[in-house]
């Protein structure tokens, strides 16, 4: 598969589905589901490294459900995630991995969760101090680390 891989029209419905399957929008904290069209292209315009495990836990979700998950009904959609969740190895846990991560950086979601809406840096956030001589024992073994050839 190339670099330009890119996911076919039945995969990104399959994987609209099982997104809003992961993180369904909620009323009650006013937050889309991950299946909301925002949500949506930015999973598609950031599959980069992760588009190939993706697309086989897509085709896989599909053979499990012998057609497109997008048009089950939903008790079968959820029986099919079951048993997506024992098979899918690692791929299942990319593209759960690619769901969460872009619906968390979703402003509105942060905004929900009382995130202020900026990176991390360069101001950084203040974490309290610990106590630093836990570190002593690891100090005190010295270069214990293997060395690369």
């Amino acid at each position: 598969m190339s670099e330009s891989l890119q996911l076919t029209r039945t995969q990104r419905d399959d994987l609209r589905t099982v997104a809003g399957m992961i993180v369904p929008p909620s009323d009650e904290y006013k937050v889309p589901g991950a299946d909301d069209p925002a949500i949506q292209a930015d999973m598609l315009a950031t599959l980069g490294r992760d588009i190939k495990l993706v697309s086989a836990a897509l085709d896989h979700l599909a053979r499990l459900a012998g057609q497109p998950l997008a048009e089950l009904d939903a008790a079968r959609r959820d029986a099919v995630a079951q048993e997506f969740r024992k098979s899918g190895g690692a791929a299942a846990a990319t593209l759960i991995r690619v769901v969460l991560q872009c619906y968390y950086r979703d402003d509105r979601v942060l905004t929900s969760l009382g995130l202020e809406l900026r990176a991390p840096f360069p101001r950084g956030h203040v974490l309290p101090d610990g106590d630093w001589s836990l570190l002593d024992p690891v100090k005190a073994r010295g270069g214990t680390l293997r060395r690369v050839p």
